[in-house]
């Protein structure tokens, strides 16, 4: 009979790696929850056109990454490639305008893109997003970087470099981008077919080409941060400021643009020394224009992503397994006392196992010595406390007292 392998692109997480998936999660909660920013969910599937008008219809994930279907009323609807979107449609379509501002949120969960799967990237990958809508405030940009750093740090992800630089307002990025085509077009014999094929709609996503040639003229093109307005440059130069003063160490790089069309301002993404060519552990900026985009009213906004995966591939390897503070060992008809035992032991707070595989009371106990276990209850025509340290074993009168013993052997 044929056995079935997880589809190519995705990725079985067993309990260790879930274990590890969920302290990261648990990490960027607290670290965000102590910021002021509040769980959100969105859907996992939405309208196609929200990510062809908010991504950008010339990028990438729009392009060529997108699992795209028609559903039975033959609506087009996309897996969501990234959180933002859906974050921004939500404020629109639930009046999160008429909250306090700025609405600050973070969700996690499963993303989607139909990408080459490599270390660290598969075609369903999970990520940690977090958003601030209503404030144009260069705070919120440093806020959100450094909130980022501390989660990496926090999540053992090693040295880390911070990629920073800023886009721009729309209309500034405009006539750079006029300039910036010009460039390209007078020298567009060097450059690959693929960014030939975009100088009407994009040509920012030269900066992100292989190809040597157009890597070559790439170097000497005008630079965006360069040309930013006053007001622009007065926004970048607080959050650098900002940054500055919490002491964290940045490299401004004109030519990071990022993947998706949306960004304006500032842009930022960190990379793992660990993760060699491909060391990107997430990114974001600002997008002040997204939710006009989408229908709603001028609001600004700023938020990132963080990829999960490389987040502990750079993390590394862990040894920590899963361990039990009680193991219940049944002997003779203890079973049902056991049972009810183990249940008492949980409500009172307590990692509690119980055997229920049929093993033989030194399996048992050799079982309770791999989880780890501190105590175990030998439950059968009476109930005995071994302590796991130092091998005393101890008889209880009753079930309470029995409790008793384990908390205060585990104090």
């Amino acid at each position: 009979m044929k056995k079935f392998q997880a589809p190519r692109g995705t990725l079985d997480v067993l309990p260790q790696g879930a274990r590890r998936r969920l302290r990261v999660v648990e990490i960027a909660g607290d670290v965000l929850g102590r910021a002021g920013y509040e769980p959100m969910e969105t859907p996992v599937f939405e309208d196609t056109e929200l990510f062809a008008r908010g991504v950008g219809e010339s990028t990438d994930i729009v392009q060529k990454e997108m699992f795209t279907f028609e559903d039975k009323a033959g609506r087009s609807l996309t897996l969501r490639p990234e959180a933002t979107a859906g974050i921004c449609r939500a404020y629109i379509a639930h009046g999160m305008h008429k909250l306090p501002q700025p609405v600050k949120v973070w969700t996690a969960g499963p993303f989607f893109r139909h990408e080459a799967p490599q270390a660290g990237r598969f075609r369903q990958f999970t990520q940690i997003d977090a958003e601030a809508l209503g404030s144009a405030d260069p705070t919120l940009d440093a806020e959100l970087i450094l909130l980022f750093a501390e989660i990496l740090e926090r999540a053992g992800t090693g040295p880390s470099r911070l990629r920073l630089s800023s886009l721009g307002t729309p209309e500034t990025r405009a006539d750079y981008v006029d300039e910036l085509r010009g460039y390209l077009r007078a020298r567009e014999g060097e450059l690959s077919e693929e960014v030939r094929g975009r100088l009407e709609q994009n040509p920012l996503r030269a900066f992100d080409a292989d190809h040597p040639g157009t890597q070559a003229v790439m170097a000497q093109a005008p630079r965006l941060v360069d040309r930013l307005s006053a007001d622009d440059a007065e926004h970048f130069a607080e959050v650098r400021a900002l940054l500055d003063e919490a002491g964290l160490q940045y490299e401004i790089d004109a030519t990071l643009v990022r993947g998706i069309d949306y960004y304006t301002r500032t842009v930022f993404e960190f990379e793992s020394e660990r993760l060699g060519a491909q060391a990107a552990l997430g990114g974001g900026g600002r997008y002040d224009g997204l939710i006009e985009e989408l229908g709603g009213s001028p609001t600004p906004g700023v938020g990132w992503a963080a990829g999960v995966e490389r987040i502990l591939l750079a993390a590394g390897e862990s040894d920590d397994a899963a361990t039990a503070d009680v193991f219940l060992a049944i002997a003779d008809d203890g079973r049902q006392q056991a049972f009810q035992l183990a249940r008492r032991l949980r409500q009172a707070g307590l990692r509690t196992e119980m055997e229920q595989a049929g093993r033989s009371m030194k399996g048992q106990l050799k079982q309770a010595n791999r989880i780890g276990a501190r105590a175990v209850v030998i439950v059968g025509d009476r109930i005995e406390v071994k302590d796991m340290d130092t091998g005393e074993q101890r008889p209880a009168e009753t079930a309470d007292e029995a409790i008793q013993m384990v908390e205060a052997l585990l104090a």
